[in-house]
């Protein structure tokens, strides 16, 4: 498959700069997608380097690169530990995430991620998952439905969103791009229109995946794993997810409360690398506009 038909990655080398890689070091892209970060950092590993690069997605297993240094892991990267205990690794220089979803999943209509094209409401990065967006849609009590929307979407017509999901379908069961995007327009005014359906259908994929917390996890566990001086390089979408890394890498938890000891000296497991938050240059987002609302954060261990 041709990479620049599954993803162009975003903040490329400024990312993969940010791992300050050693050559002989051992490296994760917990996010494969098209492969674009981690052909980056074979690049720069010597011949005893090893990367490790995870993705649930199966589409992504078309795009493993022939390399005996690379090792590919079909899992959600919320596993991380698990994996890299099972290939006898317990700690690592360098981790990366890209937590975009790829152009891939944009454009393929078949998997729903999108409100311009026409298709099933799935949104599962893993096809093998059981529950899809239309289920939520159709299952979901009227005020679950209400704080997705709010909280995941950072909608402010939550509520009244979530009223007219819970009438549409005691009349029609949900299960197309067509169907939500009727449900929808009331709230999508012209002027807005695409920022809100966004917002929806982000807040239905973020559910879907278990996108937050799969990322708390996977960062909890990357700090576990990297040696002192071994850096993570997190590039997000969303201020959901910058949030996130923003708060764990300043203070070591999701509610960036600085822990402090007895003596008042600042208890942190990282020292941020770029105290301000690294986005595409103007070229980058003119070639790659799906680029545009990339951040990059970069940390190392302390």
């Amino acid at each position: 498959m041709d990479l620049k038909i599954y993803h162009i990655p975003a903040l490329l080398q400024e990312s993969v700069d940010g791992l300050n890689i050693r050559p002989d070091g051992v490296y994760v892209d917990v996010t494969f997608g098209g492969g674009g970060h981690s052909k980056e950092i074979l690049k720069r590993l010597g011949g005893n380097g090893r990367l490790f690069s995870f993705d649930q997605d199966e589409d992504a297993y078309q795009n493993i690169i022939p390399d005996p240094r690379f090792i590919f892991v079909k899992s959600n990267f919320r596993f991380l530990k698990n994996f890299l205990r099972y290939h006898r690794v317990d700690e690592v220089d360098g981790i990366l995430a890209d937590l975009g979803v790829s152009s891939h999943h944009f454009d393929d209509s078949d998997r729903g991620f999108s409100f311009r094209l026409p298709g099933d409401l799935d949104m599962r990065m893993n096809r093998q998952a059981r529950k899809t967006a239309a289920d939520i849609l159709n299952e979901y009590p009227e005020e679950k439905l209400s704080d997705i929307f709010f909280f995941f979407g950072e909608l402010k017509q939550a509520r009244k969103i979530a009223a007219a999901v819970a009438a549409y379908r005691r009349s029609k069961k949900i299960g197309s791009v067509s169907d939500f995007l009727e449900i929808m327009k009331p709230f999508a005014f012209r002027e807005k229109e695409n920022k809100t359906l966004a917002q929806a259908f982000q807040a239905l994929r973020i559910e879907v995946n278990d996108e937050l917390k799969a990322l708390e996890e996977m960062l909890f566990q990357g700090m576990q794993l990297l040696k002192p001086g071994g850096r993570f390089s997190v590039i997000s979408y969303h201020s959901l997810e910058d949030r996130l890394v923003k708060f764990f890498f300043k203070a070591g938890n999701f509610e960036g409360n600085i822990v402090k000891d007895f003596y008042g000296n600042r208890e942190a497991p990282f020292e941020l690398i770029n105290r301000k938050v690294i986005v595409p240059t103007e070229e980058e987002q003119a070639n790659n506009p799906r680029s545009r609302s990339a951040k990059l954060r970069i940390a190392e261990k302390i």
